[in-house]
């Protein structure tokens, strides 16, 4: 097994590939004029029901960072995203993980 076998079956590379396909499979699409996309993170099983309802929706302040789940997301539905100018991201805690994009091309106009 040579050193890049080896990195290519990391379990990050593997977890991020998994989102890839993942995202692709979705058809999940980004407009090109414009997008405010949400990732909602999922709370910790081990917080208690009132840490869980003070926390929904609230910023999640914490790894991952902001520009690397919008690089994989953008990366993972794109050849080239070059041509996308306007986006807008944030991430905030919910029940469950999701990707929400809304379409704020007309806005712009």
């Amino acid at each position: 097994m040579t050193r890049s076998d080896k990195w290519k079956q990391r379990p990050p590379v593997m977890r991020y590939r998994m989102f890839c396909d993942e995202a692709r499979l979705h058809g999940i699409r980004v407009p090109e004029n414009g997008a405010h996309i949400t990732f909602v993170l999922p709370m910790p099983q081990s917080w208690s029901k009132k840490k869980r309802a003070a926390m929904d929706g609230q910023p999640h302040q914490q790894k991952p960072d902001l520009d690397n789940l919008t690089k994989s997301l953008l990366d993972a539905l794109f050849e080239d995203d070059s041509h996308i100018w306007d986006a807008r991201t944030s991430k905030i805690w919910g029940e469950t993980g999701m990707i929400i994009i809304e379409d704020i091309g007309e806005k712009n106009a």
